[in-house]
C-alpha cells in the first residue's frame, strides 16, 4: 500500500513529551511516571496503559463548583505512548519551573502528576463586583501541554515594558508578574462619537515574564451543541455542530 499518508508516521524520540504534528501530543510512559490529560483526550495508544478517572477531593469540587476553574482529568499510567489532542488544538509543551505557570483550565491538555494546581482569583483593578476573573495556578517541576486556537504569540513581559491582553484572548503567564484586570472601554468612549469599540476586559502584565496569547478571543466548545434536535446534540446531521462548521474549523 502507497500514499502521502505514511509520511505522517509516528516519530521516534526519547523525549517524554514530544509534539507529533502541531495538533496532536506523544507521551512516553514508563512505568513511574503518570501523566495528567484531559478527559477524552485520548487518541491512540500502545503499549500496557491504563486509564483511570482522577479523584477529587471535597475541597477541589467546591472551589471549582465557586471559581469555575479546575481540571477534569484522567490519570494515565503504564508502560507505552499514548497520543493526545483535542478539537484539533494547536498543541505546546511548557517546562514549569521555580517560576511556576498561571493559565486557564480550559488550555490545559496535560500535564505531569508531579505538579500542583491552584485556583486563584485576578482581581479587578477597579474592585467592580463580578469582574473578578480566576485562574489555575501551576507549581512544582515537569511539563503542561497547552491548546490554543491558532498559532499563538508569546510576548515578553520586562519592568519598563508591561503588556495588555484582551481577557478572553490571553491563555498563559508567569505566575511572578503581577496582574490588573481592567475595562478597555471607559464611559468617556462609550458617550464619544465613535462609540462602543467591542472590547470588553482585559488583563495587564508588569515586572518579568511572559504572556501567551493566542489569536482567538473563545475556545471551541467541548460539546457543541448547533441546531436543535438529538442529532445536533451529538453534532450530527444537517444542523449538527458538523453540518454547520465543516472540517471541525473553529475560529
Amino acid at each position: 500500500m502507497q500514499s502521502p499518508l505514511f509520511n505522517h508516521a509516528e516519530q521516534q524520540s526519547q523525549e517524554r513529551y514530544v509534539v507529533q504534528n502541531p495538533q496532536l501530543l506523544r507521551v512516553s510512559l514508563t512505568g513511574h511516571d503518570d501523566v495528567l490529560a484531559r478527559k477524552g483526550a485520548m487518541v491512540a495508544y500502545q503499549g500496557l496503559v491504563d486509564f483511570d478517572g482522577e479523584y477529587q477531593s471535597g475541597t477541589q469540587r467546591q472551589t471549582r463548583a465557586r471559581t469555575g476553574e479546575g481540571l477534569d482529568l484522567m490519570r494515565c499510567s503504564g508502560q507505552g505512548t499514548v497520543y493526545f489532542a483535542n478539537l484539533a488544538q494547536y498543541i505546546h509543551v511548557v517546562e514549569v519551573e521555580q517560576e511556576g505557570l498561571t493559565v486557564d483550565s480550559a488550555y490545559v491538555l496535560a500535564l505531569d502528576s508531579s505538579l500542583h494546581t491552584e485556583a486563584i482569583a485576578v482581581d479587578s483593578q477597579y474592585g467592580v463586583s463580578g469582574t473578578g476573573k480566576y485562574q489555575l495556578n501551576i507549581t512544582g517541576r515537569g511539563k503542561v501541554a497547552l491548546m490554543t486556537s491558532g498559532q499563538p504569540l508569546m510576548l515578553q513581559v520586562t519592568p519598563d515594558k508591561y503588556v495588555s491582553a484582551d481577557a478572553d484572548a490571553i491563555v498563559a503567564w508567569s505566575t511572578s508578574l503581577r496582574v490588573q484586570m481592567q475595562a478597555q472601554t471607559t464611559n468617556s468612549s462609550v458617550r464619544s462619537r465613535r462609540g462602543n469599540t467591542g472590547e470588553g476586559w482585559e488583563l495587564s502584565f508588569l515586572g518579568q515574564g511572559f504572556a501567551l496569547v493566542q489569536p482567538s478571543e473563545i475556545m471551541p466548545p467541548q460539546n457543541a451543541v448547533i441546531g436543535q434536535g438529538i442529532a445536533a446534540q451529538f453534532g450530527v446531521g444537517q444542523h449538527g455542530a458538523h453540518g454547520q462548521n465543516q472540517n471541525n474549523v473553529w475560529n
